[in-house]
């Protein structure tokens, strides 16, 4: 409880809003400007100038410096000059830190880059070279793309497997279809021609194949490494994963031993994206102080693909103590990245208050001012411990420092309510929600009606269903599956049918592939051939895929003929569905000993298919 008052304490500091605010995203107050003294030894140039709004720019060589200047419209060839003549070291965690601040607005991303390595000598690494390679993945930018990609060939770097499918998907995304295939010949083309790939292959396969001992140090020694960032990143890389990420480590530390290779920003990052699995971590936070030892620092883009792990394995207490690093450092993560730990948190099955507190403190101690999302962020840990006296207090504290509770605020009430069993108090939230002007949307009343299905109170999340299309909202497709699921729950599957037939017919609903996927099978494991039919054909009507899999193998056991001749036509748009759709109907009643069905069903089938070539093999073999 001391914690949860001192953070208490920490919200009623927004009560006082300063007289000028920073908004992003339309929220108020997110950060506060605070001045900064450093003593002259610790401050390598600085410049001030004037841009034509009269807004002055102090540069240091802070990272945010480059992203206020990176930043700015007004580009002058002095301010050029100056920053010439500053004579400043460019690091490769600067450097990636402003390309991820500028990641958005590629133009200015591609000029700070440029400055850095015509003006200050920078050399790219295969990171940044990946990183700005994504910033120009879009049409307006394709020349600097193609141009990058080969700087990046001549230079002896190659593009990660990682980098080649995220670009690759947002060229599909962007429906840059030559762009997509003119990126996926090059890559195919690149592996085949570097030869580096076949070393790293090699001593992959080394490392991988025996524990880590004499054998293993003995062929890599004999296989004249020649060891440079790019090839230790390759190596890294292909040991990611679970079960290699501690033969990584010993990797890591083997050509630094045996090879005297000297691991810099570069190297320190790619291994710690290695080694953030549980079976490693204590590996990771040696490489960690020994980064710091020796004046290297974690890149905000490690931060996040890290972090992001750690969540994801749900070691929090280790994401939250690298949070806790990183907002001690040069490279702070942003409110978004806080949010997104404080909401992991939150939804864990038990949250953890402490960690709660120490991610919020944490983000206070660097100067921001609470948002609504940090708002949000402790009320919905709170809310799903069941605290919701102290839940209540986060709302008072919210609403004094300026913000609204809105349907998110209410939500996670309504979802803690129904997670401690209160049902009634989580409906009677719905109704204060409208006497207070805030009228509940589709998504409150997801959360209402899924948590009675959680409790096996399918009858009572209907009635709250019914109130719902009472009051003029149509259910969506996440709210179907949400019902779906809970009559499987209860196994009412031909309910389930039932609600998703009349949702569809009468609301013109399209439930999602997965909801159809799901009943289908639960249907024919109850032997409703026909209801689950009824299903195949509403698919094809949304235009989906077709699903036959579950079909064939239920027919094949227990179908009749006619049923395997009315499957087969409901599986096409066209007239008739495809020779190999056949053929699996085939081989499935051949596979369970049905000769005389298949061959009956060949009778039934029309000219084209009885006699196309693949078909009479099929039957040549059987007999």
């Amino acid at each position: 409880m001391n914690k949860f008052k001192r953070i208490l304490t920490h919200c009623r500091l927004a009560n006082s809003v300063s007289s000028r605010n920073y908004s992003v995203r339309g929220e108020k107050v997110t950060h506060l400007p605070r001045i900064s003294i450093f003593p002259s030894s610790k401050i390598h140039f600085s410049i001030n100038f004037t841009n034509s709004h009269n807004q002055r720019f102090f540069f240091s060589s802070k990272p945010e410096s480059f992203i206020e200047i990176f930043s700015s419209d007004d580009w002058s060839k002095k301010l050029d000059k100056e920053l010439e003549d500053s004579d400043l070291a460019l690091t490769h965690e600067n450097v990636m830190y402003v390309l991820k601040k500028l990641g958005k607005e590629p133009n200015k991303a591609s000029r700070f880059l440029k400055w850095a390595v015509e003006k200050t000598g920078f050399e790219p690494n295969s990171s940044i070279y990946s990183s700005i390679l994504r910033i120009y993945a879009n049409k307006d930018f394709l020349k600097e793309f193609w141009v990058t990609i080969k700087e990046m060939k001549d230079k002896g770097y190659y593009i990660d497997e990682e980098t080649y499918k995220t670009i690759f998907a947002t060229f599909r995304g962007l429906k840059m279809e030559n762009e997509a295939t003119a990126l996926r010949h090059f890559y195919e083309r690149l592996i085949k021609e570097n030869t580096v790939e076949d070393k790293v292959k090699q001593v992959v396969d080394v490392v991988k194949s025996d524990e880590w001992g004499e054998n293993v140090e003995s062929q890599l020694s004999n296989m004249e490494i020649m060891v440079s960032d790019n090839f230790a990143l390759r190596v890294f890389k292909e040991l990611r994963g679970k079960g290699y990420p501690a033969k990584a480590f010993k990797f890591f530390k083997w050509v630094e031993q045996s090879l005297n290779f000297k691991h810099n920003g570069v190297t320190y990052n790619g291994i710690l994206r290695v080694l953030c699995w549980e079976d490693s971590i204590s590996e990771f936070w040696f490489v960690m102080e020994e980064m710091k030892g020796a004046g290297f620092e974690l890149d905000i883009d490690t931060y996040i693909k890290v972090s992001r792990q750690l969540q994801k394995n749900k070691m929090l207490g280790d994401a939250v103590k690298l949070y806790e690093h990183m907002m001690d450092s040069s490279f702070k993560p942003s409110f978004t990245e806080c949010n997104s730990l404080l909401r992991t948190i939150a939804t864990y099955t038990t949250p953890d208050l402490d960690l709660v507190f120490r991610v919020v403190n944490k983000y206070e101690a660097a100067g921001y001012s609470f948002s609504k999302n940090i708002y949000d962020g402790i009320h919905r840990s709170l809310t799903s411990l069941g605290k919701f006296d102290e839940a209540e207090k986060i709302v008072e504290a919210m609403i004094k420092a300026g913000f609204e509770p809105d349907n998110i605020t209410y939500s996670q009430l309504v979802f803690g309510l129904c997670k401690a069993r209160m049902f009634e108090e989580a409906t009677k939230v719905l109704d204060v929600m409208e006497e207070q002007g805030c009228v509940p949307d589709i998504k409150t009343w997801t959360i209402l009606i899924k948590g009675h299905c959680a409790a096996n109170q399918i009858d009572k999340a209907l009635l709250c269903f019914a109130k719902m299309m009472e009051k003029g909202f149509d259910a969506d497709a996440d709210l179907l599956d949400v019902l779906i699921n809970g009559f499987l729950s209860q196994s009412r599957i031909l309910g389930a049918h039932t609600v998703l037939v009349e949702l569809v017919s009468k609301a013109r609903l399209r439930p999602w592939q997965s909801t159809y996927k799901n009943l289908i099978q639960k249907l024919l494991n109850e032997r409703k051939l026909e209801q689950a039919m009824e299903l195949l054909r509403l698919m094809k009507r949304h235009n989906y895929p077709p699903f036959p899999e579950p079909f064939v193998r239920y027919i094949s056991k227990f179908g009749s003929v006619e049923e395997a001749k009315e499957f087969l036509m409901a599986l096409s748009v066209k007239e008739y569905p495809t020779v190999s759709a056949y053929q699996h109907v085939f081989k499935s009643f051949f596979d369970e000993s049905r000769h005389s069905e298949a061959k009956d069903l060949l009778f039934k089938c029309p000219h084209h298919i009885r006699k196309h070539p693949a078909i009479s093999a099929l039957f040549g073999s059987a007999d």
